[in-house]
């Protein structure tokens, strides 16, 4: 075996300086990639953390809404039921006032004629009763019996005289 020309040992060792250089080049890479993955998923990882934590807040949040919108809910329930409550026992008075409501319509439509009345009846009271020396004369506004107390009287001795007065 002969040794190998020393051209090709130093093409050998160039070619090895060239390749232990070129692995170095590539270990170096890969430590800077695997440095740069590592910090890639710590970040994800702290993200993926903080995403966690704003959705576990989110869902504590939606639960105090819902309990609070809850309480609401049944207050306003409550409120409802006692409004309900209240309009039925006014439906019972309004009820029991109508009779009397419907009664003082009906005596506010009279009274126009019930006050001429009194005012007939008063004046009748003031013009007082008839002398007990007319009775037996016509009245001035025509021809007619003397007035009395009941029909069929008419003669009689003890005729007592027309008198108006109010009850009111």
């Amino acid at each position: 075996m002969s040794a190998p020309p020393a051209l090709q040992i130093r093409e050998a060792n160039a070619h090895l300086a060239a390749v232990h250089r070129r692995a170095a080049e590539l270990e170096t890479r890969l430590q800077a990639a695997e440095r740069t993955v590592r910090a890639q998923a710590e970040r994800l990882a702290r993200h993926d953390q903080q995403l966690r934590a704003a959705l576990d807040e989110l869902g504590r949040a939606k639960d105090r809404e819902i309990s609070a919108l809850q309480e609401q809910l049944l207050s306003s329930e409550a409120a409802v039921r006692n409004l309900q409550a209240a309009v039925d026992q006014r439906d019972q008075v309004i009820q029991q006032l109508q009779p009397r409501a419907d009664l003082l319509q009906d005596i506010a439509r009279q009274r126009p004629p019930l006050a001429g009345l009194l005012a007939a009846l008063e004046e009748a009271e003031r013009l007082g009763p008839l002398l007990a020396s007319n009775q037996g004369q016509l009245l001035p506004d025509g021809p007619g019996p003397p007035l009395g107390n009941s029909p069929g009287e008419e003669g009689q001795d003890h005729l007592q005289p027309a008198v108006f007065g109010t009850t009111v």
